[in-house]
């Protein structure tokens, strides 16, 4: 994805409909509603229904924690920012990412709509549980805990002033909005843009 004349103010239109309008923004608390009920009660399945112990059960959820963060980048740097050139394609891009990058203070496009949400999900769910077997509710729960501080960390910078310890991980998702697209993919974690060498520098921010 190129750098795109940046709007500070206002919103993307992506569909005539404005049902459909109205269907690709969601807020924070729609999505704590809907997760975190889903957290505890795999959690509670897991430990009750099928006897994962609690040092099992935790190492599986910090697994699933660090697995999201994984998946964050690949899916942030492969997928939102895919390389587009056909119409089709670049159509897709910008529904999926563009608009954010166009409009990144609007703060309905800071989560990933209610709907395309669960629908992934449960797709992910399904194919953890295919590979993890019972293990998936002490495995999943992890996975998705990280999506809900990753969507939070999100808003938060968009919408907020950072404090003092988190102010690096500002600057970098700052950087790659307003500066270096193609660098800063990691944003609740800098994890996976050291280990692939995507940190903007520190003089970058100059």
């Amino acid at each position: 994805m190129e750098l795109t004349k940046i709007k500070n103010k206002g919103q993307g239109r992506l569909f005539r409909s404005d049902f459909l309008e109205m269907m690709t923004k969601t807020h924070p608390v729609i999505v704590y509603i809907m997760y975190f009920p889903v957290v505890f009660y795999m959690l509670y399945t897991g430990a009750t229904r099928e006897h994962i112990s609690l040092a099992k059960e935790t190492l599986l959820f910090i697994s699933g924690l660090l697995f999201w963060s994984l998946f964050e980048y690949i899916i942030h740097r492969y997928v939102f920012h895919l390389i587009a050139h056909g119409s089709r394609s670049k159509r897709f891009v910008y529904t999926m990412h563009g608009v954010h990058h166009e409009y990144p203070r609007d703060k309905d496009r800071l989560f990933m709509p209610a709907v395309p949400s669960v629908i992934l999900a449960v797709s992910i769910y399904y194919s953890m549980h295919a590979i993890l077997a019972a293990n998936a509710l002490a495995f999943f729960p992890g996975f998705l805990l990280g999506y809900i501080v990753y969507g939070s960390m999100h808003y938060a910078i968009h919408a907020f002033a950072p404090p003092k310890f988190l102010k690096a991980l500002w600057r970098n998702h700052h950087l790659h909005h307003y500066k270096y697209p193609d660098k800063g993919f990691g944003v609740s974690s800098v994890l996976w843009d050291v280990v692939f060498r995507t940190v903007p520098n520190k003089g970058d921010a100059e």
